[in-house]
């Protein structure tokens, strides 16, 4: 409508300008014939006008002949003036259509498409960030600016860090109206970081769902690029079992509801996104962690669409000891991939221990091998489960929690369950309250509070 506007009074000129030509030929073309034509119908001839009439047509011609030059200088000068503004209404539009263009083409390549932004739904926090100062906006996704980024991490105050990874930093950042948030620092001007961040901003601009982690926004400075997400104030299941609570904080039932927070997440990737999304480095550091112990899954840089990747084409990404034994050895990947990852968290949960352990300088000892023969002998079982949660649980649900890590970490794809079957199994072992059908909480095994 803007463009339609600002062209609106060239047409019209354009218009004026046509019809003063078309009504100077008219003119033009009727001014010779227009006695010999139209005196038949004006009534009585007078003798003037029998004498004007028997004058030859050709000295007729010749005495209107300066009214002719009169109309065709007039003419001429209004077709100049037509082609004149012919050509400014001509670029005029040509510069619409180019800004237009650019205007489509200015800003982040990293998002898919603003239909797909429109889509989102960031809640509470968005409506709180939406009084800050943005430098833009795609979507309901805000672009937020360095310098706001600076003061709310205290300059990326070493402090406020949160986690590192490969090519990232996470700091705490407080924004505004005590309003926290995690700023993700991706730093390099590599490929590979490049790469990282458009695929993580594609993809979490595009996930909604309970237990996946918002993005709220992001900003492009230099070479760092950054991704603001929700606080999980709990941080990574990583550091509430490896870190110097040793799991203190996670009993049996909320541990249960953990796993199935992750297992709803991971449905929601497979099975309710068109085209299913894989994650490709699900672990205990990516599974977050709100105030309530709410899980959440974060951390899409590696994830990929069903379909997009061979073995061709794909790169191997992952964390050892998460990493399914078919996408380490052969490159193939597929939803299974995740389920196998899966089962090492909750193998994690179950027993406390890391996926892979250090045994000697040379030596690393996988919880896989070291739990399996075990897992399976229910005389065995109970004495390898973390002794944080040790005698607290119903024997007959570790039993169960057991049998299904053990489906999922199958050296064999198919004979791994879908993500589906084992969310389902789960949901009978965590509370009512916890988002779980269980009705009956009390322990059976020890004298211990399974809260």
């Amino acid at each position: 409508m803007p463009q339609i506007r600002l062209l609106l009074p060239f047409w019209i000129l354009w218009f004026s300008f046509s019809s003063s030509v078309s009504h100077a030929r008219m003119s033009s073309w009727m001014a010779p014939i227009a006695g010999p034509v139209l005196s038949p119908t004006m009534g009585p001839v007078s003798p003037t006008s029998t004498s004007r009439a028997a004058v030859p047509y050709g000295n007729q011609i010749v005495a209107e002949n300066p009214h002719h030059h009169l109309h065709r200088g007039l003419l001429l000068a209004i077709i100049v003036v037509s082609v004149i503004s012919g050509l400014i209404l001509f670029a005029s539009f040509c510069i619409l259509i180019y800004r237009r263009n650019s205007s489509q083409h200015t800003g982040f390549k990293g998002v898919q498409s603003s239909e797909v932004s429109k889509s989102i739904n960031l809640g509470p926090l968005l409506g709180k960030l939406g009084s800050l100062k943005t430098t833009g906006r795609k979507g309901s996704i805000s672009v937020i600016e360095y310098s706001l980024l600076e003061v709310a991490t205290n300059h990326f105050n070493e402090n406020n860090i949160l986690g590192e990874g490969g090519f990232s930093c996470v700091y705490k950042a407080q924004l505004a109206d005590n309003v926290y948030a995690a700023v993700k620092k991706i730093e390099g001007d590599g490929p590979e970081s490049e790469k990282e961040f458009e695929n993580e901003m594609g993809f979490m601009s595009i996930i909604q769902h309970p237990n996946i982690v918002s993005l709220l926004g992001y900003c492009v400075c230099g070479k760092s690029r950054f991704l603001i997400s929700e606080l999980m104030q709990n941080g990574s299941l990583d550091i509430q079992l490896h870190g110097p609570s040793n799991g203190s904080a996670l009993a049996w039932h909320r541990r249960m509801k953990i796993a199935l927070d992750t297992a709803r997440g991971l449905e929601y990737l497979h099975e309710h996104c068109n085209p299913p999304i894989i994650h490709r480095d699900l672990k205990s550091s990516n599974i977050l962690l709100d105030s309530n112990f709410n899980a959440k899954l974060s951390d899409f840089g590696l994830a990929v669409t069903v379909g997009s990747q061979s073995k061709s084409n794909i790169n191997l990404s992952g964390t050892i000891g998460y990493i399914a034994p078919e996408y380490l050895l052969d490159g193939k990947l597929t939803e299974k991939s995740d389920v196998y990852a899966f089962g090492v968290v909750l193998l994690e949960l179950l027993m406390g221990r890391k996926p892979i352990e250090k045994m000697t300088p040379g030596q690393c000892q996988s919880i896989i091998t070291w739990a399996m023969p075990q897992l399976t002998d229910r005389s065995k079982l109970p004495n390898i489960v973390d002794p944080v949660i040790k005698d607290t649980m119903n024997l007959k649900h570790l039993y169960q929690v057991a049998a299904v890590a053990v489906l999922c970490v199958q050296p064999e794809p198919s004979y791994r369950p879908l993500i589906t079957d084992v969310l389902h199994s789960l949901i009978p072992l965590v509370p009512v309250e916890l988002g779980g059908t269980l009705r009956d909480v009390a322990p059976r095994a020890g004298p211990k509070s399974a809260q």
